[in-house]
Protein backbone atom coordinates (compact mmCIF):
# COMPACT_ATOMS: atom_id res chain seq x y z
CA UNK A 1 0.00 0.00 0.00
CA UNK A 2 2.94 2.37 0.45
CA UNK A 3 2.73 3.21 -3.19
CA UNK A 4 -0.66 4.03 -3.52
CA UNK A 5 -1.57 7.55 -4.26
CA UNK A 6 -5.03 8.48 -3.79
CA UNK A 7 -6.87 10.20 -7.07
CA UNK A 8 -8.29 13.58 -5.77
CA UNK A 9 -11.19 15.26 -7.72
CA UNK A 10 -10.98 19.22 -7.36
CA UNK A 11 -13.89 21.28 -7.88
CA UNK A 12 -12.78 24.90 -8.36
CA UNK A 13 -14.59 28.20 -9.25
CA UNK A 14 -13.06 30.61 -12.63
CA UNK A 15 -13.27 33.35 -10.54
CA UNK A 16 -12.30 33.15 -6.87
CA UNK A 17 -10.58 29.43 -6.30
CA UNK A 18 -8.86 28.96 -10.39
CA UNK A 19 -6.52 32.11 -9.63
CA UNK A 20 -4.95 30.49 -6.63
CA UNK A 21 -4.86 27.48 -8.09
CA UNK A 22 -3.20 27.91 -11.01
CA UNK A 23 -0.84 30.71 -8.89
CA UNK A 24 0.78 27.38 -7.31
CA UNK A 25 1.78 25.58 -10.46
CA UNK A 26 2.85 28.95 -11.43
CA UNK A 27 4.98 28.89 -8.59
CA UNK A 28 5.94 25.37 -8.65
CA UNK A 29 4.50 24.29 -5.57
CA UNK A 30 4.30 20.90 -5.02
CA UNK A 31 1.14 19.12 -4.83
CA UNK A 32 0.19 15.48 -5.49
CA UNK A 33 0.23 14.63 -8.85
CA UNK A 34 -3.39 12.62 -8.88
CA UNK A 35 -4.96 15.78 -8.31
CA UNK A 36 -7.90 16.62 -11.20
CA UNK A 37 -9.50 19.69 -11.05
CA UNK A 38 -12.98 20.74 -13.13
CA UNK A 39 -13.50 24.11 -13.19
CA UNK A 40 -17.38 25.67 -12.44
CA UNK A 41 -18.75 29.41 -12.12
CA UNK A 42 -20.05 29.11 -8.27
CA UNK A 43 -19.38 26.36 -6.24
CA UNK A 44 -22.98 26.06 -5.20
CA UNK A 45 -23.61 24.51 -8.28
CA UNK A 46 -22.06 21.42 -7.70
CA UNK A 47 -24.58 18.88 -7.49
CA UNK A 48 -24.47 16.00 -5.09
CA UNK A 49 -24.79 13.33 -7.63
CA UNK A 50 -21.54 14.62 -8.96
CA UNK A 51 -19.56 13.56 -6.31
CA UNK A 52 -21.51 10.70 -5.44
CA UNK A 53 -20.51 9.72 -9.10
CA UNK A 54 -17.04 10.51 -9.04
CA UNK A 55 -16.40 8.61 -5.37
CA UNK A 56 -17.91 5.52 -7.27
CA UNK A 57 -16.13 6.04 -10.34
CA UNK A 58 -12.53 6.17 -9.60
CA UNK A 59 -11.47 9.22 -7.14
CA UNK A 60 -10.65 8.30 -3.40
CA UNK A 61 -11.97 11.98 -2.58
CA UNK A 62 -13.60 15.17 -3.41
CA UNK A 63 -12.04 18.80 -2.41
CA UNK A 64 -14.28 21.38 -3.23
CA UNK A 65 -12.40 24.66 -3.57
CA UNK A 66 -15.32 27.02 -2.31
CA UNK A 67 -16.18 30.67 -3.10
CA UNK A 68 -16.36 31.33 0.33
CA UNK A 69 -17.49 35.39 0.84
CA UNK A 70 -16.37 35.84 -2.68
CA UNK A 71 -18.52 34.65 -4.95
CA UNK A 72 -20.52 37.14 -7.44
CA UNK A 73 -23.55 34.88 -7.95
CA UNK A 74 -25.50 34.06 -5.01
CA UNK A 75 -25.09 35.65 -1.57
CA UNK A 76 -25.43 32.23 0.71
CA UNK A 77 -23.13 30.50 -1.75
CA UNK A 78 -20.77 29.21 1.59
CA UNK A 79 -24.05 27.65 2.88
CA UNK A 80 -25.37 26.34 -0.22
CA UNK A 81 -22.05 24.76 -1.01
CA UNK A 82 -21.60 23.51 2.87
CA UNK A 83 -25.03 21.78 2.43
CA UNK A 84 -24.37 19.62 -0.60
CA UNK A 85 -21.37 18.79 1.28
CA UNK A 86 -23.25 17.96 4.56
CA UNK A 87 -25.68 15.74 2.49
CA UNK A 88 -23.05 13.76 0.43
CA UNK A 89 -21.36 12.84 3.61
CA UNK A 90 -24.47 11.95 5.02
CA UNK A 91 -25.35 9.37 2.65
CA UNK A 92 -21.62 8.13 2.42
CA UNK A 93 -22.12 7.20 5.98
CA UNK A 94 -25.26 5.67 5.18
CA UNK A 95 -23.20 3.44 3.28
CA UNK A 96 -20.77 2.71 5.73
CA UNK A 97 -18.41 4.87 3.50
CA UNK A 98 -16.09 7.20 4.92
CA UNK A 99 -17.71 10.94 4.70
CA UNK A 100 -14.15 12.48 5.35
CA UNK A 101 -13.46 11.45 1.62
CA UNK A 102 -15.39 14.45 0.64
CA UNK A 103 -13.55 18.04 1.95
CA UNK A 104 -14.94 21.97 1.70
CA UNK A 105 -12.71 24.77 1.73
CA UNK A 106 -12.52 28.18 0.73
CA UNK A 107 -9.34 29.27 -1.58
CA UNK A 108 -8.75 32.43 -2.82
CA UNK A 109 -7.35 33.70 -6.08
CA UNK A 110 -4.14 34.16 -4.17
CA UNK A 111 -4.58 31.15 -1.40
CA UNK A 112 -1.54 29.14 -3.93
CA UNK A 113 0.17 27.94 -0.41
CA UNK A 114 -2.98 27.30 0.97
CA UNK A 115 -4.41 25.02 -2.01
CA UNK A 116 -0.92 23.15 -1.93
CA UNK A 117 -1.27 22.93 1.87
CA UNK A 118 -4.74 21.05 1.84
CA UNK A 119 -4.09 18.79 -1.43
CA UNK A 120 -1.03 17.28 0.30
CA UNK A 121 -3.12 17.36 3.84
CA UNK A 122 -5.93 15.50 2.29
CA UNK A 123 -3.91 13.00 -0.25
CA UNK A 124 -2.48 12.16 2.86
CA UNK A 125 -5.53 11.10 4.96
CA UNK A 126 -6.88 9.37 2.15
CA UNK A 127 -3.43 7.59 1.93
CA UNK A 128 -4.26 6.55 5.08
CA UNK A 129 -8.20 5.52 4.90
CA UNK A 130 -7.05 3.45 1.77
CA UNK A 131 -8.94 3.40 -1.84
CA UNK A 132 -12.60 4.43 -2.06
CA UNK A 133 -15.06 1.76 -2.40
CA UNK A 134 -15.57 1.51 -6.43
CA UNK A 135 -19.33 1.55 -8.01
CA UNK A 136 -21.03 1.53 -4.68
CA UNK A 137 -24.84 1.98 -5.91
CA UNK A 138 -27.41 4.71 -4.99
CA UNK A 139 -28.68 8.26 -5.57
CA UNK A 140 -27.39 11.09 -4.35
CA UNK A 141 -29.80 13.04 -1.67
CA UNK A 142 -31.54 16.15 -2.69
CA UNK A 143 -30.12 19.37 -1.96
CA UNK A 144 -31.94 22.91 -2.26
Amino acid sequence: MSDYRPRILVFSTENVSDPGIDLAGRNKMHYPAKVLVVTLPCSSAIKPRWIIHALAGGFDGVFIAADGSDCSYVADCTQRTAATVAAVQAQLREKSLEPARVKMAAVCSVCAESFQKHMVSFSEALRKMGPAQRGFSGTAAKVN
